[in-house]
């Protein structure tokens, strides 16, 4: 049997990318380690769904630059010693990296001189990070040396992974060799959501005289929710039985809740709190609209949100800030686009999307028929390409499926089978890394 093994600094749990990556290994025939931080109160190692998770307790107090740096170093020297100790046993045959750091890279190297291949998923784009979290010129020291990394990084690999094309273009032109790197978009595991599509016995039945927008996640700045919540504030009289409700947690949840009551909306914006995962998908059907108003900045403008696809196979039209990999995927025919940080022009479209039920099921069918060449089916395979190429570089080279379509199933009334229970929280990674102690996705 072959193996594989998995080097991510989060708690793999939470980790819908590492999961879903590792379990389509194991599905196909893979044996499977991953080394991963352990959740608080976690096990030191475990086995979930045929992966064997092995952990070190760090914790996260992220905070000040050097505080990074101290946790990527502690990490860094534990899978640098754990690794060919478990490769004596295991003799893998790849070992998939995932960002941040990117020079996390590195901690396998005797694993490499001992035959394994090495790919290097790269979840976010590191110097645009550090410049976004710490409003960092490009031009200053800290800046450069994050490139240097990168560049030294994805050098050292034998393939490497982005998650979006815009990231792939801007790294091909830093240095990256485009016949080395490949795309593997975030993108719902469809086949998981069946099973909870049906509504919840918990929730209240749906009532047809709302008008609900939703968000799902991580209540923080980088979302965008207190623009949201102004602009619905210019628009909620345009728009009578019209709702905004949102779930989740986290560090902005009392400001927001202080911003609806200052702008009168406090009967109209519901904050719901934290919702289990299994949950989610009841809840996207009783919603009208998603919303996704997330900021732009020199990082965000490369985000590709995990809760854009959850809106899509669940059938309903999305009001998304016009962000740049956003755009490059989804024409303006599928979703409702608004200039991100603008709370008037988000308004507008929140009216616009209100007034017109035909043009939301007109977007949401097309923004499903968009999305299906970036579906989980398509981006598996490329993925199982990816690795079977490295483990056996004489087979034909991976064939590149961005043409490929794939239509996702669906019942005799249209509606999406076999998805996922999304993450109340995913937005490739930026959260495990910009909210500080231990992100745990709903």
């Amino acid at each position: 049997m072959k193996s594989a093994c998995f080097v991510v600094q989060s708690v793999y749990d939470f980790d819908p990318r590492v999961r879903r990556k590792a379990e389509a290994l194991v599905a196909n025939g893979y044996s499977v380690d991953v080394l991963a931080l352990r959740a608080p109160h976690g096990k030191k190692s475990y086995l979930l769904n045929g992966v064997n998770v092995h952990t070190v307790s760090l914790g996260k107090q992220r905070g000040s630059l050097a505080r990074y740096f101290f946790e990527y170093a502690t990490f860094f020297l534990w899978t640098f010693y754990r690794i060919p100790w478990q490769m004596l046993r295991k003799r893998y045959a790849v070992i998939d990296v995932n960002s941040l750091p990117d020079f996390l890279i590195f901690a396998p190297i005797v694993a490499r001189w001992m035959g394994a291949k090495l790919a290097l998923d790269l979840h976010e784009i590191t110097p645009e990070f550090f410049m976004s979290q710490y409003r960092v010129a490009e031009n200053t020291w800290t800046i450069r040396l994050l490139k240097y990394l990168e560049k030294i990084s994805v050098r050292f690999a034998d393939r490497v992974i982005t998650i979006n094309d815009p990231i792939a273009d801007l790294l091909v032109g830093r240095g990256l060799s485009r016949s080395k790197s490949t795309v593997v978009m975030n993108a719902v595991d469809e086949r998981r959501f069946a099973a909870s599509l049906s509504p919840s016995a918990a929730l209240e039945p749906r009532d047809p005289k709302k008008f609900v927008m939703m968000y799902h996640g991580t209540l923080t700045s980088i979302y965008g929710l207190d623009i949201a919540i102004e602009a619905f504030a210019l628009a909620h009289k345009d728009m009578p039985g019209a709702e905004l409700w949102i779930l989740g947690s986290g560090t902005e949840k009392a400001a927001l809740t202080n911003l609806a009551q200052e702008r009168g909306l406090a009967s109209k914006v519901n904050l719901i709190g934290q919702v289990a995962a299994t949950e989610i998908p009841a809840w996207l059907n009783r919603c009208d609209a998603g919303i996704l108003p997330i900021r732009r900045d020199v990082f965000l403008d490369f985000a590709f949100p995990n809760k854009l696809p959850e809106f899509i196979i669940t059938g309903k039209a999305v009001i998304v800030a016009r962000l740049k990999a956003i755009r490059h995927y989804f024409s303006e025919d599928a979703l409702v686009y608004f200039e991100p940080n603008n709370p008037v022009d988000l308004a507008k479209q929140m009216v616009r999307a209100y007034q017109d039920p035909p043009l939301r099921s007109r977007l949401a069918l097309k923004a499903r028929e968009e999305y299906a060449p970036i579906c989980w089916d398509v981006m598996k395979q490329r993925y199982l390409a990816v690795i079977d190429e490295l483990i056996h570089p004489g087979r034909q080279a991976v064939e590149d499926l961005s043409a490929t379509k794939i239509t996702p199933s669906a019942d005799d009334h249209g509606s999406p089978i076999g998805l996922q229970p999304p993450s109340v929280d995913s937005l490739s990674g930026i959260e495990r890394f910009r909210k500080g102690p231990e992100l745990e996705r709903q």
